[in-house]
């Protein structure tokens, strides 16, 4: 059994200044374990700046592995995780530092189906694709699953795929713990959460958030488990809401407990990081009824009214486009990316990586699609 292939889209603004598909097929950036196979990870875009560069030709998912990322940026990666509990698990020790000083590890995983409790020098947002999988602090176990997502704020974790296996995207993004490099929590800001009474339009659910930190060292802990505080909906679009569920406020990425008072939504800060889930219901919900003018509007509305490019894209008045590079990962459906050059269906478990383009989402399927798109500030070199 070798790493399954995972189709990935890539796109790249033509010399009419267009946005068009660079890449499209299987992610070629397979780095299988040499002891499991089947076991591994896939890397579907790498950057060693930040903000990140909009143009170039280079596949920078081709670029030699890296963990836990790039210093100055960071990356996007499928996990590839194995059944079963039949190899020998090694045994917990004493924290050991990776030779770079960016990751530490202490034992406790067997590398095919289970994790060491390990911590990185990151933020990283984890999402799962497909199986399931164990999550393990030192105050607190759960079992996440296709579509819950997992903030990890440079917590020691483990994480146990044994019963089932799992695929799970890795948006890592680089932090810097400071002296000591304990990389513990800064500042003490309570956890969000969602406003009593709240009511999602029929085909949304609502969309799980675990965070964790470090409050002391050497000890991970739960924040919050639990929907996303933030749901943003359009009288337009019944069916759609987009679910906030972290900011990054620059570079290095923040220590933090929560961001989610910060006011960016659709447009991250400067040399920082939006990631949201938005519910795409089918066209047929909303077409003759959501007009340029009401898209502008929605957009306004969230305070990205500078990136709206309403009109541009014939049949789907919500495009957009920004100095942002866009991971765009699939967990429920098929999603339609409508580019100014065409358009290109995206199912569950496929990923896309918008390079600063103009574009909308689209759904031609009678039921709802589920994406999270991790926004990141972005610069033309």
């Amino acid at each position: 059994m070798s790493l399954k292939t995972i189709r990935r889209i890539v796109t790249a603004n033509d010399p009419q200044g267009r946005s068009a598909v660079r890449w499209e097929g299987p992610a070629p950036g397979q780095h299988e374990n040499a002891q499991f196979a089947g076991r591994g990870h896939t890397d579907f875009w790498v950057w060693r700046q930040t903000p990140q560069p909009l143009a170039g030709d280079v596949d920078t998912g081709l670029w030699a592995d890296e963990f836990p990322g790039p210093r100055e940026g960071g990356h996007l990666r499928v996990v590839h995780w194995l059944p079963g509990n039949d190899v020998p698990v090694v045994k917990p020790h004493a924290p050991k530092p990776s030779a770079d000083g960016r990751s530490w590890d202490r034992g406790g995983g067997n590398n095919c189906s289970i994790s060491d409790m390990h911590k990185t020098e990151s933020v990283d947002f984890g999402i799962v694709l497909h199986g399931e999988r164990g999550l393990v602090l030192d105050d607190y176990e759960t079992v996440i699953r296709p579509g819950d997502i997992v903030v990890q704020v440079g917590a020691w974790h483990l994480w146990d795929s044994s019963r089932v296996g799992c695929h799970m995207a890795f948006d890592m993004i680089s932090a810097d713990f400071g002296p000591g490099r304990d990389g513990v929590q800064q500042g003490d800001a309570q956890p969000l959460q969602p406003p009593a009474g709240l009511q999602l339009p029929a085909g949304v659910r609502p969309q799980r958030r675990i965070v964790t930190i470090d409050r002391e060292p050497g000890r991970s802990s739960l924040v919050i488990d639990g929907a996303s505080p933030d749901v943003r909906l359009d009288a337009s679009r019944p069916g759609f809401a987009l679910q906030r569920m972290w900011v990054v406020e620059g570079h290095p990425a923040p220590i933090v407990p929560e961001t989610l008072r910060l006011p960016h939504v659709l447009v991250p800060p400067a040399n920082g990081t939006v990631l949201n889930v938005m519910t795409i219901p089918p066209d047929a919900n909303w077409r003759g009824r959501a007009s340029e003018v009401a898209a502008r509007a929605w957009f306004e509305s969230i305070g990205a009214g500078s990136v709206a490019t309403c009109g541009s894209i014939p049949g789907n008045p919500y495009s957009k486009q920004s100095s942002t590079v866009d991971f765009l990962v699939v967990t429920e459906g098929e999603l339609t990316l409508l580019l100014d050059t065409g358009e290109t269906r995206l199912a569950a478990g496929e990923i896309a990586v918008v390079r600063g383009g103009n574009y909308a989402l689209g759904n031609a399927s009678d039921r709802p699609a589920v994406v999270a798109v991790a926004s990141h500030d972005a610069v033309q070199e």
